[in-house]
């Protein structure tokens, strides 16, 4: 059975009559009837750069993959997608019918990015606000994911266009993951993440501390090159969970750059128990 039949949500736009000439409605149609196959949205997203936060999703995703569940990943960060490259994916090409643009899939996971669609790797994307949120809308519209438990989406970093869109389109079962590092200059950026996911009511998860330490390959031990406790304290202040305090392992930035990840590589890893916390907290938050 369709999950839309039995549905009478009358704010869905399957259950409403519409112009059938009217594209937008028609779009929006074709975007829920998608979404609706998707129990779980998360937005995982951060207000600074270079948090780690294309990684974190990608082995959260596979985390959640390992788990048992049925997984996608979209790469909406339009100007910088780096989700192919970190599965090994970059180059290829995503199939098309008349059921939508086929994901690829790497180690179980359903993929989809803008980065398959360009035609190098170095080829710049140039885009305004509405030109972004129509191509986000296609990529969630247009893609035949099928019955997924989870849809993670990648942002870029910041509290601008593409995470709005995502927010948007996505309806509801959406949520929040926010990625940070401890140091007083990320958290500070992240902070306002808090504040968009509050203004949007989109719920909130909870907070990764990545970069939390780093654990020499070569004696094991333990060193907080970026302070420590930062994302512990901003937790507290605005009563979001910690989720987990991810150390950093250089093995994790290789397996980024060779598209192994490294939940895949190295399960064993302080960074990939540190994961499972998450994943397992994923799974078992309420909206």
């Amino acid at each position: 059975m369709s999950s839309c039949e039995g549905c009478n949500d009358s704010s869905c736009s399957i259950n409403q009559q519409g112009n059938p000439q009217d594209q937008q409605f028609q779009m929006r149609q074709a975007l829920d009837k998608r979404m609706c196959e998707v129990k779980n949205k998360i937005v995982v997203m951060s207000g600074k750069g270079g948090v780690g936060k294309s990684t974190t999703a990608v082995n959260l995703a596979l985390t959640l993959v390992q788990q048992g569940n049925k997984v996608g990943i979209l790469d909406i960060d339009i100007h910088g997608p780096s989700i192919p490259k970190m599965l090994g994916l970059e180059g290829q090409r995503p199939d098309a019918d008349d059921q939508g643009i086929h994901p690829l899939e790497a180690f179980g996971l359903k993929v989809m990015s803008i980065g398959f669609l360009l035609a190098s790797t170095s080829e710049a994307t140039i885009m305004r606000g509405p030109m972004k949120h129509g191509a986000i809308q296609q990529l969630l519209a247009d893609v035949a994911w099928g019955e997924l438990d989870y849809l993670l989406l990648d942002c870029p970093p910041g509290t601008g266009d593409e995470p709005l869109s995502a927010v948007q389109l996505l309806g509801s079962g959406a949520s929040a993951v926010v990625v940070t590092t401890p140091q007083d200059v990320a958290l500070t950026d992240v902070e306002k993440s808090l504040s968009f996911c509050r203004e949007l009511k989109l719920p909130i998860v909870g907070l990764i501390e990545n970069m939390s330490g780093f654990i020499c390959p070569h004696c094991g031990e333990r060193s907080d090159i970026f302070k420590s406790g930062g994302a512990e304290k901003l937790a507290e202040k605005t009563n979001i969970a910690l989720l987990a305090q991810i150390p950093f392992e250089p093995l994790v930035v290789a397996g980024g750059d060779d598209g192994k990840p490294h939940v895949i590589e190295h399960p064993e890893s302080a960074n990939c128990q540190a994961l499972q916390q998450v994943a397992t907290a994923v799974s078992e938050f309420q909206i």
